[in-house]
C-alpha cells in the first residue's frame, strides 16, 4: 500500500471529525527540498468548504495524524501546505517488501482486460529507414513496453506503405539505370539499394522538367508531360492490373528493402508481433462504408462519390470513397483497424505512433469509427509526436539529405568510442567487449536523449551532446549502474540476508522515497503515453543514487547492519534503473 492510500482515509477522518466535512479528495505533493517532511498534502482546495486560517487547519488535521498513524512521526504548516514527516520504520519495512521482488514496479497482467495495440514504425518500402523513423520506432516500441509494464496485454504491429507511385519510381528507375544490381552485387543493404534508386528518379525527373521547361513549357506542364513521370504512372497501373512482370519486380524490390528493414530493427532494439502491408489493406473498408451508408452515417453526392459530414462535430466533410468507387487512405485506415480486432479478438484499444502532422487525420479517423458504433474506438489514441531536426536542419528524402538510422547508429557507437578511449578506463577490457561497450553506450545515449522529451515536442537531436557522461544523459545514467555494480563486486560479506536497521540516514531516506515512487511513474507514463516519465524519473533517482554515495561511507561504513542495508539498497537502485532502462529499450553495461 502507498503512503498516500495510507494517509488518505485519516486524513478524510479527520476532516471528518474535526470540522464536520466530507471530501472527496485529497490532494498531495512531494514536500519542497528547503522544508522538513516527506510528503505533503495541499490545503487551499478544503478552503472551498471549511471556514478558517489554513495554517489551522493543517495543524489539526497534522494532530490528529500524529496521534492516529503509527507511520507519521510529526509534521509542520508553511501557509496552505501540510508537510508530513514519515517515521524511519514506514521506509525500512517498504524495502524489506521490495528488496526481494525483482519486477518491483511492474503489474502482472491481468486476464480480463483488453489488451492493446500499438503501432509504430510503418515506412514506405522505397528508401531506408531515418532519423524520424528512429524517433517513432523508439516511441512506439516504449510505449508498448511501458503500457505492458503497467498490466496490459500488448500486441506490437506496423502497416508497411509497400504500394502506390513513390514505390513505382524506384522501380522504374531500378530498371533504367540499375544494371541488374542486386544487394548482394552492390554490397549495399538492400533498403539502401532501393532508395538510391528513388532519388536518382528525382534527379532524371527534375532534369527532364528543365529541359521541358527550357523548350517552352511551363513548369507544371513539365510536370505532368515529363516521360519518367509518366511511365512511372504507368508502371502504377500495371501493378494494378496485376501484370507478372511488374509485379515479380515489385515483389522482388520490396523484399530487399524488408531485409534491410529487419537489419535496423534488430540493430535499434525493436520488435513487431504482426505485419499489415498496404498492398493487402488498401480495398479493407469499402464494405464498411456500404454498411455505413444503410445507416444514414455516411452520405452519396451526385457523383456517387461518398463523404460524411463532420461538420456538426466541428471538423469538416471528409470523402471515403471517390466517386470511381476507389477508396481514400481514410477508407483504408477504418477497415484496417476494424481487421486487426478482428485477427485478435483480446484487443481493445489502439495506440497509433504517427507525427502531428497526420493530427487531422486521426481526430477524424477516430470519430468515424465511434459514429460505426464500434466499442474499441473509445480507447483509441494517436500518439502524436513532433518532428526531429538536427543542428545542420531538416532533412529531405527525395534529394537524398536524410539522416539514415543505420549511419546514425554507427555514428553514436563511433562518438561513445571516441569519448571512452578519451576518459581512458578501460584497462583490461579484450577488444571485443569495447566494441559492445561503444555500442551500448552510444545507443543509449541516442535512446535516452530521443526519449527523455515529452513526445508532443519537436527536438533538436544533437549527436555529441547526447553522449555526454554527465548531466540528463544515457551514459551518465549507464555510468551509475555500473558504479554500483562495481560496489556489489567488491562486497566481500553476505548482503543477501535482511538487514537490521531501524534509524536511516537522510540521505537513505531520500533514495528510498524516490524508489518508492517507480510503480506510480509506470503508470502515469502508461497513461500518458510518455517514455519521457520513465526516463527523467530515472535521471532523478541517478542524481539521489550519487548523492547518497558521496555524502555515506557504503563499503567503508564500521557498522555491519549499516554496511549490508547500504549495499542492499545500491543493489535496488541498479535494479530499478535497469528496470526503468529495459522499459526504454536500453542497455547497461556491468562496467564502464
Amino acid at each position: 500500500m502507498s503512503l498516500q492510500e495510507i494517509l488518505n482515509p485519516f486524513i478524510k477522518e479527520a476532516i471528518q471529525k474535526t470540522f464536520d466535512v466530507t471530501i472527496e479528495k485529497i490532494e498531495f505533493q512531494a514536500t519542497r527540498k528547503d522544508f522538513e517532511g516527506d510528503i505533503t498534502m495541499v490545503i487551499f482546495p478544503l478552503l472551498k468548504v471549511i471556514k478558517g486560517n489554513p495554517v489551522e487547519i493543517g495543524t489539526k488535521i497534522g494532530t490528529y495524524l500524529v496521534e492516529n498513524v503509527a507511520q507519521v512521526e510529526k509534521f509542520n504548516v508553511v501557509a496552505g501546505f501540510l508537510n508530513i514527516v514519515i517515521s524511519d520504520a514506514y521506509y525500512v519495512d517498504f524495502f524489506n517488501q521490495i528488496y526481494t521482488n525483482n519486477k518491483f514496479g511492474f503489474v502482472e497482467q491481468s486476464n480480463t482486460d483488453k489488451a492493446v495495440m500499438v503501432e509504430y514504425s510503418s515506412p514506405n518500402t522505397n528508401k531506408p529507414l531515418h532519423l524520424g523513423h528512429v524517433r517513432n520506432n523508439l516511441l512506439g516500441y516504449s510505449v508498448a513496453e511501458i503500457i505492458k509494464a503497467s498490466g496490459k496485454k500488448v500486441y506490437k504491429t506496423q502497416i508497411i506503405n509497400d504500394r502506390g507511385i513513390h514505390i513505382c519510381k524506384s522501380m522504374l528507375a531500378w530498371q533504367k539505370f540499375g544494371n541488374g544490381q542486386t544487394p548482394e552485387t552492390s554490397g549495399l543493404k538492400g533498403d539502401k539499394l532501393v532508395g538510391n534508386f528513388y532519388v536518382a528518379f528525382d534527379k532524371e525527373y527534375k532534369a527532364q522538367i528543365s529541359a521541358l521547361i527550357s523548350e517552352g513549357k511551363t513548369e507544371e506542364e513539365a510536370k505532368k508531360t515529363a516521360p519518367i513521370i509518366q511511365e512511372a504512372q504507368q508502371m502504377l497501373l500495371d501493378w494494378e492490373a496485376g501484370k507478372p512482370e511488374v509485379i515479380a519486380l515489385w515483389k522482388t524490390m520490396n523484399q530487399w528493402v524488408y531485409d534491410g528493414f529487419a537489419l535496423t530493427y534488430k540493430n535499434l532494439g525493436v520488435d513487431f508481433d504482426s505485419y499489415y502491408y498496404e498492398s493487402n489493406t488498401y480495398l479493407l473498408g469499402k464494405e464498411v462504408v456500404q454498411f455505413g451508408l444503410e445507416k444514414g452515417i455516411f452520405e452519396k453526392d451526385p457523383d456517387g462519390s461518398v463523404w460524411i459530414d463532420l461538420t456538426p462535430d466541428g471538423l469538416d466533410r471528409k470523402i471515403v470513397l471517390r466517386s470511381d468507387g476507389t477508396a481514400v487512405y481514410m477508407t483504408q485506415d477504418i477497415g484496417t483497424a476494424i481487421q486487426r480486432v478482428k485477427d485478435f479478438s483480446d484487443v481493445g484499444g489502439m495506440v497509433y505512433t504517427v507525427g502531428n502532422e497526420q493530427d487531422y487525420h486521426f481526430k477524424v479517423l477516430f470519430l468515424i469509427l465511434k459514429k460505426l458504433g464500434f466499442d474499441w474506438a473509445e480507447s483509441l489514441y494517436h500518439l502524436s509526436y513532433g518532428m526531429v531536426e538536427l543542428p545542420s536542419g531538416k532533412m529531405k528524402s527525395r534529394e537524398g539529405t536524410v539522416v539514415d538510422a543505420d549511419d546514425l547508429m554507427e555514428e553514436m557507437t563511433a562518438t561513445a568510442k571516441s569519448i571512452s578511449e578519451e576518459l581512458g578506463k578501460l584497462d583490461g577490457y579484450t577488444t571485443e567487449e569495447k566494441e559492445n561497450l561503444y555500442k551500448t553506450i552510444g545507443l543509449g545515449a541516442l535512446k535516452y536523449f530521443m526519449l527523455k522529451v515529452d513526445p508532443k515536442k519537436s527536438m533538436l537531436f544533437n549527436p555529441e551532446e547526447s553522449v555526454d557522461f554527465a548531466g540528463n544523459t544515457g551514459p551518465f545514467i549507464q555510468y551509475t549502474y555500473a558504479r554500483i555494480q562495481s560496489i556489489l563486486r567488491k562486497a566481500d560479506f553476505d548482503f543477501v540476508s535482511q538487514s537490521a536497521v531501524e534509524v536511516l540516514h537522510p540521505k537513505e531516506k531520500e533514495l528510498l522515497k524516490q524508489l518508492e515512487l517507480f510503480p506510480e511513474v509506470i503508470q502515469n507514463a502508461a497513461q500518458n503515453h510518455s517514455p519521457a516519465l520513465v526516463a527523467n524519473y530515472t535521471y532523478e533517482l541517478v542524481k539521489e543514487f550519487n548523492s547518497f554515495y558521496q555524502n555515506v561511507s557504503i563499503l567503508g561504513e564500521e557498522n555491519q547492519n549499516i554496511k549490508v542495508f547500504r549495499v542492499q539498497l545500491s543493489k535496488k537502485v541498479a535494479d530499478t534503473i535497469k528496470l526503468a532502462f529495459c522499459l526504454l529499450g536500453i542497455e547497461v553495461p556491468e562496467r564502464m
